[in-house]
């Protein structure tokens, strides 16, 4: 009795396997256009199309100003530029109190030159405190813009004060118009819109 037999039921042969199927000993191959599953390892994935890029600063929020406003760019080098004139000034008022003191031994000469003395700080704190704004401009908060504020509400004080005072004490007219101005300028600066956004734009 043949197993080649096609009569005999138990000589026939198991149709060969389909074409393609893979064996035991040999990887499955991944049907075209689906990638292959390596190892362990888990496919990459990548952002969806059509989402935006972060923003890469400050400027890239809406309503925050990339640069610095020219505004507040001027009244920055005024800061600078009055601030190292007050700290002249103010070394200049402590050395005339500390003369006065020394050179008039009565109680007037004292009191005298104690208030220049006491002036001449007062001077050149604003001084250091204009220097210092000025130098926090390009990374200071809200904090800073309502210091500067201040800042300026004093100088427009002062412009008013020396309307009251002669030239010969160091105000008159002049200085106070000169003083109201920068004040002015400073204060103009601070309460804008582009100034305010420049000075609360988120920082990293």
């Amino acid at each position: 009795m043949s197993f080649g037999d096609p009569n005999n039921p138990y000589g026939q042969q198991q149709p060969p396997a389909p074409q393609g199927q893979p064996g035991y000993g040999y990887p499955q191959q991944a049907p075209q256009g689906v990638p292959p599953q390596g190892g362990y390892a888990y496919p990459q994935q990548q952002a969806p199309q059509g989402y935006p890029a972060y923003p890469g600063g400050p400027g890239g929020y809406p309503g925050a100003p990339a640069q610095m406003p020219g505004l507040v760019k001027t009244a920055r080098v005024l800061l600078f530029v009055v601030g190292g004139l007050q700290l002249i000034v103010g070394l200049i008022a402590l050395l005339g109190g500390a003369a006065l003191s020394t050179t008039d031994s009565g109680a007037a000469g004292d009191v005298v030159g104690g208030v220049v003395i006491a002036l001449g700080l007062f001077v050149l704190a604003l001084g250091v405190l204009a220097i210092v704004l000025g130098a926090k401009f390009a990374k200071g908060g809200n904090g800073v813009r309502i210091t500067t504020i201040v800042y300026a509400a004093l100088s427009i004080l002062g412009g008013l004060a020396n309307f009251t005072s002669s030239a010969s004490e160091g105000g008159g007219p002049a200085a106070g118009v000169i003083s109201l101005a920068i004040g002015g300028l400073i204060l103009a600066a601070m309460v804008t819109a582009p100034g305010a956004a420049w000075f609360k734009r988120p920082r990293f």
